[in-house]
């Protein structure tokens, strides 16, 4: 269930990250980091889910690897 789970996680954000975004500049990638500092960005919630969601991927695929570096040796 839980490798399901993974699975329906990674091909959801695979299907969100290839929406296409206007490029930011460098003075609002400042600002929406300054936001993100004192939690006043619109749809604060869910843009602190999706960090939240990537962050787990990104801990999913190194224990992926690791898992399949030790059932190689």
């Amino acid at each position: 269930m839980k490798s399901y789970f993974v699975i329906m996680i990674a091909a959801m954000f695979l299907a969100l990250s290839a929406c296409e975004q206007k490029q930011q500049t460098n003075t609002e990638k400042v600002m929406d980091r300054v936001d993100d500092a004192l939690d006043r960005r619109s749809n604060e919630e869910i843009r602190d889910a999706a960090e939240d969601i990537s962050d787990e991927l990104k801990d999913a695929a190194k224990e992926i690897e690791e898992k399949t570096k030790a059932a190689t040796q």
